[in-house]
């Protein structure tokens, strides 16, 4: 059995782009899809829902603005932000180059 599909190291997977923010997917099961959310400064990603499906981010490096349920914080490294199904979620600012791990439960079906 190839047991190298259940170890990751997410910051070997970061992806980076000037036009906008990169989505990587890391793992994609039933229950549960995981990825990574990459951000140069001053990139966002729109506030929006997740209709039945709860998520989080963890930042894993960079700092960022994010806003769950109407409050905006500003997060950085080692910072989890839950955001359950159906409340409004969204990165409003990367203040610096951002790496979120970015987990839904269940997947999103796109």
């Amino acid at each position: 059995m190839d047991t190298t599909q259940y170890f990751v190291s997410p910051a070997e997977q970061a992806v980076f782009r000037d036009s906008k923010a990169a989505k990587i997917d890391l793992r994609r099961g039933g229950a549960m899809f995981l990825g990574l959310n990459c951000f140069e400064p001053g990139q966002s990603q729109p506030v929006h829902t997740h209709a039945g499906a709860d998520k989080f981010y963890l930042v894993l490096s960079g700092m960022a603005s994010i806003s769950v349920a109407g409050e905006t914080r500003s997060v950085g490294p080692g910072t989890l932000v839950w955001a359950p199904a159906d409340v409004p979620h969204g990165v409003v600012r990367a203040h610096e180059r951002t790496v979120l791990l970015v987990g839904i439960s269940p997947p999103p079906t796109e």
